[in-house]
């Protein structure tokens, strides 16, 4: 899961923003949302995971309650988002894509439902850096192994060619020493995670290599995901597609650029991310077995063709 992230404050997002003067959002109209079915529950959990890029998730109190749910509920536990994703106590949860790969490699019963947003990450270097494959032979900070930053690295390197399990030292200090090792070059390169970006360019201490929300080809592909449980996607298939809707629609609110984002394609990213980590032996699963047997597209293109309608 992310690490070292400031929480969110669900005061800051609302902004003085009325959620309800967004049921027109995206072109869905509230008339074609009331003539489905009910959702056949009106109990929808979300993991708590007070992160910036899950902002959508938090203030979409209103608009889910819009779609019918009416015990909107976040969910505290210790086993952390995705994992209680799968043992179902959350039902629907907005996560990392190769997070949720990994999770899918290890045959949790999750179902990915569509793309949230592109970027997060930049990976920042000393001035020996200038590309991602400089990173040969060097030692990269991320707070984790077998957290988001690592697993974005690990994609980056397999996809210039490099082995990352061999070729990159990963170390693990706590954010304030990997930011200060970077500072006095004891380390090459670490992956920033707002507000980590912020302060390193307020610092001046390292360059930005690749920026995953402007730079190619990451900024093409989503860099979060919304995923349910596989179970609850079958008992549950209205409520599933309304909940999509409304967590969609906060998603809009809360984006700087919800008409590219729109553009990307979430099959696409499944597949590159998928590819990235399978070349990094991260995962054994093709990519082609990921998207057959853990996304689930209906609901995406059923609100897809109410968009164009």
């Amino acid at each position: 899961m992310h690490s070292h992230a400031r929480p969110i404050s669900r005061r800051r997002f609302l902004g003085g923003v009325t959620l309800v003067g967004t049921a027109g959002l995206l072109g869905f109209s509230p008339r074609r949302a009331t003539a489905e079915p009910p959702p056949e529950t009106t109990r929808l959990r979300l993991a708590h995971d007070p992160v910036l890029c899950f902002a959508p998730q938090f203030v979409a109190d209103e608009l889910l309650r819009l779609e019918g749910f009416t015990d909107v509920q976040y969910i505290k536990t210790a086993k952390g988002p995705y994992l209680a994703l799968a043992a179902g106590e959350a039902d629907i949860n907005t996560g990392l894509a190769g997070q949720f790969i990994l999770r899918l490699d290890a045959g949790d019963p999750l179902v990915i439902l569509t793309g949230t947003h592109a970027g997060c990450f930049e990976l920042f270097a000393t001035e020996r850096i200038r590309s991602v494959k400089d990173l040969k032979g060097k030692t990269v900070a991320v707070p984790g192994m077998g957290t988001s930053h690592h697993m974005v690295v690990v994609s980056m390197a397999a996809y210039v060619g490099l082995d990352p399990r061999s070729d990159i030292t990963f170390v693990t200090p706590a954010t304030a020493e990997a930011i200060q090792l970077l500072a006095e070059g004891k380390i090459d390169a670490m992956m920033g995670f707002p507000p980590e970006p912020q302060e390193l360019r307020a610092r001046q201490i390292g360059h930005v290599v690749i920026n995953t929300t402007t730079d190619r080809p990451w900024s093409q592909y989503f860099c979060c995901m919304l995923a349910s449980n596989a179970g609850f996607v079958r008992k549950h298939p209205v409520a599933t597609k309304r909940a999509v809707r409304a967590l969609l629609k906060a998603n809009a609110l809360c984006a700087q650029e919800p008409e590219r984002i729109a553009r990307i394609d979430a099959e696409d990213t499944v597949r590159f991310y998928a590819l990235r980590l399978h070349e990094a032996g991260m995962i054994k699963t093709t990519p082609q077995k990921i998207i057959a047997q853990g996304t689930d597209w209906r609901f995406l293109n059923e609100l897809k063709r109410e968009l164009k309608a």
